[in-house]
């Protein structure tokens, strides 16, 4: 299914509250499993489209917010203490 399909049937969603972020997150998951790239660079061109910047439901605003948490690179983690050197 893809991102105008899922922000379609997100956007019927009456849902409030967790309920709507629960219907966002399945429909994150929709999009990450079926969508066949679920990369940062995926989620910024999946922003720029024109059916995000209409989001009006809850449940499609909140699907909006995955989105931009997906966009985001992933930082490495940092190291503590000194190198070792092995032998």
């Amino acid at each position: 299914m893809n991102l105008t399909h899922i922000l379609h049937g997100l956007e019927r969603c009456a849902a409030k509250g967790d309920e709507a972020s629960a219907a966002a997150r399945l429909g994150f998951l929709e999009w990450a499993f079926c969508g066949g790239d679920p990369t940062p660079q995926a989620a910024r061109r999946a922003l720029a489209s024109p059916a995000v910047e209409q989001a009006a439901s809850d449940a499609a605003r909140a699907f909006v917010g995955y989105l931009r948490q997906a966009a985001q690179p992933l930082s490495a983690p940092a190291r503590r203490g000194r190198r070792r050197v092995l032998h």
